[in-house]
């Protein structure tokens, strides 16, 4: 079993600035392909970003190409998601998920685990 902790979230003006931490425990994930997904209220949850397990592949989703950044440090078994230049419309609970796999994929389907998710507000 993983255990998947999201922090960073918050309230930030458009054009500002938030990293997002995902701390998991319970089994080693340095092989874990690892996503971001958000859900913003009355829409369904949507594909963020996917790093493969060293950290040498990312995907983004169009939306947040060249304002996010995804990384991990698997020695903290830690994955972060950075985020730049926020728009309003990036407002939404972010969750980290664990896929037991090396392989990255952007189906939230293939995802094993799951955070319990953190808010992230951006205020025009």
């Amino acid at each position: 079993q993983v255990q998947l902790v999201e922090s960073g979230g918050g309230l930030v003006q458009t054009g500002g600035s938030l990293r997002l931490s995902c701390a998991a425990s319970g089994r080693i994930v340095s092989s874990y392909a690892m996503g971001w997904f958000r859900q913003a209220p009355g829409k369904e949850r949507e594909f963020v970003a996917a790093i493969g397990w060293s950290g040498g592949s990312t995907f983004y989703a169009d939306s947040v190409k060249g304002r996010f950044t995804a990384n991990r440090d698997n020695a903290k078994m830690t994955v972060y998601l950075q985020m730049n230049s926020l728009k309003p419309e990036d407002t939404a609970v972010y969750y980290c998920a664990a896929r037991n796999s090396r392989v990255v994929v952007t189906d939230a389907k293939n995802y094993d685990y799951w955070g319990q998710g953190t808010q992230v507000t951006v205020s025009s």
